[in-house]
């Protein structure tokens, strides 16, 4: 048998609610060779009857929770060079796939692309005065505008639910990292920012392809202020962590956060009668103040091993 010419993977942890219309959107894919893999990971809901009743899925069960974890189970199953990954929360429009397999094709040297993210709101509920822009980005919204354009600040990294990536890229770089990443309820992130600077210091491209559209389902959970303070906190401690992985640890990242903190704290002053602003500004503190103790505790402990690029 031929392999398939783009796998889109799926991987999923206790998401029976989202599940079934990610599933179907990727079955619905306006292009006429691929595969569809769904990576159950440890979840106890109705995962697996949920992908037992659609044909042509392929299902594994990886029994160790964590994204990166499950990313790399995927790609081991998944038989394509060219692997796509959809969170079981978000809906691909039709020629996703498509969009994303041209790309490629088309680029020799392009190890990663993703594409524009809209957010999917529950029905009834309107996005809050409090939620700023900035802040939607953490629900997933990723909008470069309507042109291809070609990354070159790792910040500006396509969002994971929305994500694809060359096999030989990924295996060049020993697979996802296993530091970075959401394990359960713990908001680990930042590990598309970490493959983004190790592709471009490889000589490699990233890509934000607008055409490569999703859609993605805003949980009404996610519309709490603790949530956005729990991911900032997360997203802090994941920054460290990069930079842990990047050998950019030690004593100036004390001033780092320090000088951060202080930047959130007089721009929420600064912007008092602006709400979205002003919340923005104090959970971007806040988050600082969990990298600060992430990069305390790295300096104490076996710092994580350095890559080697």
């Amino acid at each position: 048998m031929t392999k398939p010419k783009i796998s889109a993977i799926i991987c999923t942890h206790n998401r029976e609610q989202y599940l079934g219309a990610a599933i179907d959107s990727c079955l619905g894919q306006d292009f006429p060779d691929f595969e569809v893999v769904v990576v159950d990971n440890a979840s106890s809901d109705r995962t697996r009857e949920i992908v037992e009743a659609r044909v042509g899925v392929t299902y594994v069960y990886e029994p160790i929770t964590g994204l990166s974890v499950a990313r790399n189970t995927g790609a081991r199953v998944a038989k394509s060079d060219i692997l796509a990954y959809l969170d079981d929360d978000a809906v691909a429009s039709s020629l996703w796939l498509k969009t994303l397999y041209d790309a490629y094709q088309n680029n020799e040297k392009l190890a990663i692309a993703g594409g524009k993210v809209t957010l999917l709101w529950p029905d009834g509920i309107k996005a809050p005065q409090w939620l700023s822009s900035g802040l939607s980005g953490n629900l997933g919204a990723y909008d470069l505008g309507a042109n291809v354009i070609y990354i070159k600040q790792p910040g500006m990294t396509p969002r994971g639910l929305n994500y694809s990536i060359r096999r030989t890229f990924l295996e060049e770089i020993g697979g996802f990292d296993l530091n970075l990443g959401r394990v359960g309820k713990n908001l680990l992130s930042n590990e598309e920012l970490h493959m983004t600077e190790r592709a471009l210091k490889l000589g490699w491209q990233v890509a934000y392809l607008p055409d490569a559209l999703v859609a993605h389902n805003v949980s009404p959970e996610r519309l709490q202020r603790a949530w956005f303070f729990s991911r900032g906190w997360w997203q802090g401690i994941s920054e460290c962590y990069r930079e842990q992985l990047s050998g950019q640890a030690g004593p100036a990242q004390l001033l780092r956060g320090s000088d951060r903190i202080m930047r959130g704290l007089y721009n929420s002053v600064k912007n008092f009668d602006d709400p979205a602003q002003r919340f923005d500004s104090l959970v971007y503190a806040y988050g600082q103040i969990g990298y600060l103790i992430a990069a305390i505790k790295g300096m104490i402990s076996t710092p994580v091993k350095k890559i080697k690029t």
